[in-house]
C-alpha cells in the first residue's frame, strides 16, 4: 500500500495543476485496487516519454550440430542478413559452434563461405600425422607397418588411443581462426554474445562455454567421441556438445534472448527401410536416443528454419558449397514470418556499425617470449623448446611455418595434439602460447606397440601371411634413445632388437642390432615351382650413424652371424648349406614421398655398399652393390604417374646362394613367379599410372584406384647372358586403415601370367 500511495504522489506532482487528469487517476485506483505497481510505472514512462522508440525484443539464434551439414547455417545466415534481420546472442553446438563463433566474431556469410571452400577437409579429418611430417625413424615405423594398430602406455600397461582422430590438423586450423581473440576472452564481449556448449564425459551434463579460449572451446565442442579424442578443459573431460543438447535453445533464452530462431540441421529418424543393415541400424539408434532432447529444446523456439539435407551426410565435408545453397534455400520459405523483425536500412547499418567496432582485426605480433603449457614432463617441454625455440621470438610471427613445425612434433610420436595461442603477460609483453591438448597420460607416454598383418598371394599354394608387431621403448637410457623390437610370425618368422642411441645432442647415433630369421624361397625351372628352401639368418652387429635430415640417414656398421639353407618341400637341388657369414656396410637412405603406400609426389631411394668377408658357399671375399629407387608425381587432381628402377651387382664374381639377386612378383616383372630367376646381378625397371576414381571420408579409409604399369628386367651372372622379361599389370588399389589393399594380375610372355591379392602394403 506505501508504494502505491508513492507512486500517486509522484505522479500528482508531475501532474501539477490538472486536476482533471489527478481525479481519473484517483478514481482508476479505487475502481481497480489490484492494478500492478509494474503497471503504474509503465503508465509514468509512456507518459513521460511518449516520443522514444519502442524497444525491439532481443533474437538469440541457435545453431545445431550435424557434422558438415552444418555449412548449411552459412546460408541460412546470407538469407538473415540480406534480410536485415539482427542476431543479437547466438548459441551453438559442434559444427553449429563453428559456425557460430566465425559468426560472433565478425566474420561475414561470404568470408565463412570462402573459409570453409579453402579448407583441405583431407588433411584436417586423416587422422595422422602426414608422412613427410615424420621423423626419420617414425618414417620407418610407418614403412614397416603402413596400417598398424597402436598402443601405447608405460611399461607394459598399454591402451588403444582414445580416437581415429587426435584433432591436431583441425585444432590448428581453429588455433588459426581465432588467434585475435586470445585466450583470455569473454564471449558476452565479442561482436555478437556467443555461448557453446560441451559435453563433460564424467559426469555426463552439459558444459556451457562462455569465457576463456575460443579455440579450445571450439575443439571441445567439435570433439565427436569415437572421431576426434576429448578436450581437457578447466579440469574436465570434455566432448562434442550435441551428445546431450544439440540444439541449445535453453542457452540462448539464459543470455537474455527474447525471441528464439533455430536452425535444426540433424540427420532426421529414417523409415523401416533405414533399417536394412548393421550401419542403418546402429544410425537410427543413435538418432532415437538423443532425439527426445532435440525435440525438447525445438518446443522452446519461436522459429524453425530446417534445410533440406536429406541426401548428405555428417561427413560431407567436399560438398560444402552445395550445401551451402541448401541451407539458403530452405530460408526463404520462412522470410515472410520473420519480416517483423526486420530493421529499416537506418537502424541494420547502425547495428552493423556496433558489430565491426567490436571486432578484432587480424594483426601481426610479434612475441617477446615463448609460453609452454600442458606438457607433462620435462623432457617432453625441453623437446618443444629446441625444436621452436629462437625462431619465433623477436620476429613477426610466421603461422604457417609453426604450424608445420607443431605437426613436425607430432611426426616425432612424442605429442599427438599440439596448438597455439597469442598470451599476453602482466607487464604487457606479447607471447606465444604452445599447449600441448594430450591428456597427461598420453604425453607421459614410453611404450608403444604397433601390431599389424600383411598378406599376398600369386598363386593358390602360394599364399604368404605374417603377423606383425613393432615394439618401441622411448627414453631408455636417457632421452632420445629407443629400443626397438619387431617380430614377425608366419610365413616369414623374425626376432629383431635395435638400440638407437644418439651421440650427445647431434645427429650422430650409434645403433646396436641382433635378429634372427627365418624366410622361405622358392627355386624354379622353366616356370615350374619345384623346390621351397628355408633360408634361417642368425646375425648382430653395429651401426653408426648420422641423421642427415627428416628424410633422409646414413650407416656404417659390421655384422657377424650364421646362415643356413635346408629344404622344405620339393626337389633337393641342393645340400644343406650353413656357415659363418660377416660383412662391412655402407647404406644411404633417402625419401620425400608425402605417403608411405600411395604416394602422390617425392621420391625414395635405398642404397646399399657390402664387402663381404665371410659367407656360406664363398671361397673369397667379395663386394657387392644395390640401388633401388621410386619416383610419383601427380598428373591433375587425380592421376599419379610414376617410375620404377633397381639394380644391383657383385662386380662380376660369382654370388653365394644366400647373397644372389632375386628377380619375379609383382613390380619385379609381374607375370612370373617371386623370385623365379636369381643369379650374382640384375637389373629391373618400370613406370605407370594410377587413377583415382572414388574417395571416403579420410578416417574411415581412403582413395579407390585403377593402376596400371610395365615393368622389365632380369637376373643374370654377366651382362652378355642377360635375357630381359617383360610383364604388363593391372589393378584395383583400395587404401583402408589397415593398409592398403591390391587385387589385379600381370601377363607376360609365352601366355605367363599371375593374379595377385595383396593386404598391407603395395610399392
Amino acid at each position: 500500500m506505501k508504494t502505491v500511495i508513492l507512486a500517486m504522489l509522484s505522479i500528482f506532482v508531475q501532474l501539477r495543476t490538472s486536476w482533471r487528469k489527478f481525479a481519473l487517476f484517483f478514481a482508476l485506483v479505487l475502481i481497480s485496487p489490484t492494478v500492478s505497481t509494474s503497471f503504474i510505472f509503465a503508465q509514468e514512462t509512456v507518459s513521460a516519454s511518449e516520443n522514444t522508440p519502442k524497444k525491439r525484443p532481443k533474437i538469440g539464434l541457435v545453431l545445431s550440430g550435424g557434422g558438415a551439414r552444418g555449412f548449411a547455417h552459412i546460408g541460412v545466415l546470407k538469407v538473415l542478413e540480406e534480410n536485415k534481420i539482427p542476431v543479437d546472442y547466438v548459441a551453438g553446438a559442434s559444427m553449429g559452434g563453428l559456425v557460430g563463433a566465425l559468426y560472433a566474431t565478425g566474420r561475414t556469410p561470404n568470408e565463412m563461405e570462402r573459409i570453409i571452400a579453402t579448407l583441405d577437409w583431407d588433411t584436417l579429418l586423416r587422422g595422422r600425422t602426414t608422412f613427410e611430417a615424420l621423423s626419420y625413424r617414425r618414417k620407418e615405423d610407418r614403412r614397416n607397418l603402413p596400417g598398424a594398430i597402436s598402443l601405447g602406455g608405460k611399461g607394459a600397461k598399454l591402451n588403444l588411443p582414445g580416437s581415429l582422430n587426435p584433432g591436431h590438423e583441425i585444432g590448428l586450423a581453429l588455433d588459426r581462426l581465432m588467434f585475435s581473440y586470445g585466450e583470455k576472452t569473454d564471449f558476452d564481449d565479442l561482436p555478437i554474445p556467443f555461448r557453446v556448449v560441451a559435453t563433460d564425459l564424467v559426469n555426463a551434463e552439459t558444459v556451457v562455454l562462455k569465457d576463456g579460449s575460443l579455440a579450445q572451446a571450439l575443439r571441445a565442442t567439435m570433439a565427436i567421441p569415437g572421431v576426434f579424442a576429448p578436450v581437457e578443459l578447466n579440469g574436465k573431460i570434455l566432448a562434442d556438445g550435441g551428445i546431450l543438447n544439440n540444439i541449445p535453445t535453453d542457452v540462448a533464452k539464459q543470455m537474455g534472448a527474447d525471441i528464439i530462431i533455430v536452425v535444426n540441421i540433424e540427420t532426421q529418424l529414417g523409415d523401416r527401410t533405414a533399417l536394412q543393415d548393421l550401419v542403418g541400424i546402429l544410425g537410427q539408434t543413435f538418432y532415437v536416443a538423443t532425439i527426445e532432447n532435440s525435440r525438447r529444446s525445438l518446443r522452446q523456439a519461436d522459429f524453425i528454419i530446417a534445410p533440406d539435407l536429406a541426401n548428405y551426410t555428417t561427413f560431407d565435408f567436399t560438398k560444402g558449397k552445395k550445401i551451402v545453397e541448401l541451407g539458403y534455400q530452405g530460408a526463404q520459405p520462412k522470410i515472410s514470418l520473420l519480416k517483423n523483425l526486420a530493421l529499416d536500412e537506418a537502424e541494420w547499418n547502425r547495428h552493423l556499425a556496433e558489430r565491426r567496432a567490436k571486432a578484432r582485426p587480424d594483426v601481426e605480433i610479434a612475441p617477446e617470449f615463448l609460453a609452454i603449457e600442458g606438457a607433462a614432463s620435462e623432457g617432453a617441454k625441453s623437446k618443444i623448446e629446441r625444436e621452436l625455440g629462437g625462431r619465433y621470438e623477436d620476429k613477426p610471427l610466421d603461422a604457417p611455418a609453426l604450424e608445420k613445425d607443431l605437426t613436425r612434433l607430432t611426426g616425432t610420436e612424442r605429442f599427438d595434439n599440439i596448438g597455439y595461442g597469442k598470451t599476453v603477460r602482466a607487464d604487457g609483453e606479447t607471447g606465444l602460447l604452445v599447449r600441448v591438448y594430450d591428456p597427461v597420460e598420453r604425453t607421459g607416454r614410453t611404450t608403444v606397440l604397433q601390431v599389424g598383418a600383411d598378406v599376398n598371394n600369386s598363386e593358390t599354394d602360394d599364399v604368404n601371411f605374417n603377423a606383425r608387431a613393432r615394439l618401441t621403448f622411448f627414453d631408455v637410457g636417457g632421452e632420445g634413445h629407443e629400443w626397438r623390437n619387431d617380430f614377425s610370425i608366419g610365413s616369414r618368422t623374425l626376432l629383431a632388437t635395435e638400440f638407437f642411441r644418439p651421440l650427445g645432442r647431434g645427429k650422430f647415433f650409434a645403433a646396436p642390432n641382433a635378429f634372427y630369421e627365418d624366410r622361405k624361397v622358392n627355386f624354379y625351372e622353366n616356370g615350374d615351382r619345384l623346390a621351397e628352401f628355408s633360408f634361417q639368418t642368425a646375425q648382430a652387429g653395429i651401426d653408426f650413424g648420422y641423421a642427415t635430415s627428416r628424410s633422409s640417414e646414413l650407416r656404417f656398421g659390421y655384422s657377424i652371424g650364421r646362415q643356413k639353407a635346408a629344404r622344405r618341400i620339393g626337389s633337393p637341388l641342393f645340400s644343406e648349406l650353413s656357415g659363418r657369414v660377416s660383412f662391412a656396410s655402407l647404406r644411404w637412405n633417402y625419401d620425400t614421398r608425402d605417403n608411405s603406400q600411395i604416394p602422390k609426389r617425392g621420391v625414395e631411394t635405398r642404397n646399399s655398399l657390402n664387402y663381404y668377408f665371410d659367407a656360406p658357399g664363398a671361397d673369397r671375399n667379395f663386394a657387392q652393390a644395390e640401388s633401388r629407387i621410386n619416383a610419383f608425381r601427380p598428373l591433375g587432381e587425380k592421376t599419379i604417374v610414376f617410375g620404377f628402377g633397381a639394380g644391383g651387382t657383385t662386380f662380376g664374381k660369382p654370388a653365394p646362394l644366400f647373397q644372389q639377386f632375386a628377380v619375379g612378383g609383382l613390380f619385379s616383372v609381374g607375370g612370373y613367379g617371386t623370385g623365379e630367376f636369381r643369379g650374382g646381378n640384375y637389373l629391373n625397371g618400370g613406370f605407370g599410372a594410377l587413377r583415382e576414381t572414388f574417395a571416403a571420408p579420410p578416417y574411415i579409409g581412403g582413395k579407390l584406384y585403377l593402376g596400371g604399369w610395365y615393368e622389365a628386367g632380369s637376373a643374370f651372372e654377366n651382362f652378355s647372358q642377360a635375357k630381359y622379361r617383360q610383364s604388363v599389370s593391372f589393378g584395383t588399389l583400395l587404401e583402408t586403415r589397415i593398409g592398403p589393399i591390391f587385387v589385379g594380375g600381370s601377363f607376360a610372355e609365352g601366355g605367363r601370367r599371375k593374379i595377385y591379392f595383396s593386404l598391407g602394403r603395395f610399392f
